[in-house]
């Protein structure tokens, strides 16, 4: 798909690629922002953009020194992450935007809710975590054994010379993303509470992410209706969705489009849950 508008915006220190797909101030629907995991970028969200673009406006953008957006000396947070995201949506002048991140972007996300209101509709956390234990140790263990000769022949690395064409500045932030995503985040559980946007929590039954951190999460967000469970019945719309997705990794859940695409409209579209009768 080609976008109806892309290029580079001055935000927080970076020239930050973006790309939106549809019309945003000629459209009914809220509009979605995509956020792509660690070391992806715009190009690899064309499926997940695709989906979503037939009934919504869709932006997505490059992360700090990921696809067309260099690095800079800045350092790194999911906070700073969060902020950045903001401000791509004041400067396209988007007043409120559905959000919806993969793996660091899932985290992005919830810093873009927890840090900016105002401007979040609805969120969807695709294989995130809201703190470090919310990995298995095994998956954290990778992490931390991350190195740029890992990425430096792959479309990662290809991405960053076609900017910066500096073999040191590449090491340079590649360790910056091992630090940010080994360490990840520290959301308190005072903090996820207090976020306002609805929220659906996905994983893989195979993710890094526990699946106890995915119900906690789903908890946290408003999510167990007692009600629900006494009458068989869903009387209001959520605050929380969960969904586990069966003999799905976290790579493999990134292919997952059409599984999941009527699910999360669903959600943003206020789709009332089923009640059928069973006689």
């Amino acid at each position: 798909m080609q976008p109806s508008r892309s290029g580079q915006l001055p935000i927080n220190g970076l020239q930050l690629y973006y790309e939106v797909h549809g019309e945003p101030a000629a459209s009914d629907t809220v509009p979605l922002l995509l956020i792509p995991g660690a070391f992806m970028a715009t190009d690899t969200m064309r499926q997940w953009v695709a989906a979503f673009a037939t009934r919504r406006p869709v932006i997505v953008f490059d992360q700090q020194g990921h696809g067309r957006t260099p690095d800079t000396p800045r350092a790194m947070s999911y906070e700073q992450f969060g902020d950045d995201a903001s401000a791509l949506l004041q400067a396209l002048e988007i007043e409120r935007a559905d959000v919806m991140g993969y793996s660091q972007g899932g985290g992005v996300a919830l810093q873009l809710a927890l840090r900016h209101p105002r401007l979040v509709g609805k969120l969807v956390t695709l294989s995130a975590t809201y703190r470090q234990d919310g990995w298995y140790p095994s998956a954290l263990h990778v992490i931390e054994g991350l190195t740029a000769d890992l990425f430096k022949d792959t479309p990662v690395g290809e991405a960053f010379r076609q900017h910066t064409p500096d073999p040191p500045a590449f090491d340079a932030w590649v360790e910056k993303m091992r630090v940010l995503n080994f360490e990840d985040q520290h959301i308190t559980d005072e903090q996820l509470r207090s976020i306002r946007a609805q929220t659906m929590v996905i994983i893989g039954d195979a993710d890094g992410v526990r699946p106890e951190h995915a119900v906690e999460m789903f908890k946290l967000r408003g999510g167990c209706d007692e009600e629900a469970a006494a009458t068989g019945m869903i009387t209001e719309l959520p605050r929380a969705r969960l969904v586990i997705l069966p003999a799905t990794s976290h790579v493999s859940i990134s292919g997952t489009v059409q599984v999941l695409e009527p699910m999360v409209t669903a959600f943003l579209d206020d789709v009332p849950p089923a009640n059928p009768s069973l006689w």
